[in-house]
C-alpha cells in the first residue's frame, strides 16, 4: 500500500469516528430531557453507523458515515405527577439514553480516532525517512 493510500483510509476512519463521537454527544446531551407534550416521546437515541466505500481512483475501501438511526428500546419512566410532562397515570417517559453506555462508545470511538492518529503519523514518518534517503 503506498502512502496516499494509507493517509485516505486513516483520514475516512477520522472523518467517520468524528461523526461517530458527534451523535454520541447528542446522546449525551439528551440524555435528562423529557417531552415538549404531556404523554409524550421524549429524546429517543441514535446509532451512529458506518459502511465501507471503495475509491476506484485509490482503489482502497475507504469508511463513510452513514446516516444515524433510532434506537427501538423501550423509554424509561418515572413517577412525577407533579410534571408538566407526566401523562394521566403520573408518569414522565424519559429518553431510552444510559449514559454509562455513551461514555463506553465514546472511549472507543475516541481510541478508534487515536489509532488513525497513529497510523497517520506512522505514514508521515515513513515518508519522511524516505524523502530523507533519496537526498543521499
Amino acid at each position: 500500500m503506498d502512502f496516499s493510500k494509507s493517509m485516505a483510509v486513516a483520514a475516512s476512519g477520522l472523518r467517520a469516528q468524528t461523526q461517530r463521537m458527534k451523535v454520541i454527544a447528542e446522546n449525551i446531551a439528551n440524555a435528562n430531557s423529557t417531552a415538549s407534550t404531556p404523554g409524550g416521546d421524549p429524546y429517543r437515541r441514535k446509532i451512529a453507523t458506518m459502511k465501507p466505500d471503495f475509491d476506484r481512483e485509490l482503489g482502497a475501501t475507504l469508511v463513510e458515515s452513514g446516516k444515524p438511526i433510532l434506537d427501538r428500546t423501550e423509554f424509561k419512566t418515572q413517577y412525577d405527577p407533579g410534571n408538566p410532562n407526566a401523562d394521566t397515570q403520573g408518569y414522565v417517559k424519559l429518553p431510552n439514553v444510559d449514559s454509562l453506555v455513551e461514555i463506553m462508545d465514546m472511549r472507543e470511538a475516541q481510541r478508534s480516532y487515536q489509532a488513525d492518529l497513529t497510523v497517520m503519523d506512522a505514514t508521515k514518518q515513513m515518508l519522511a525517512k524516505t524523502v530523507d534517503l533519496l537526498k543521499r
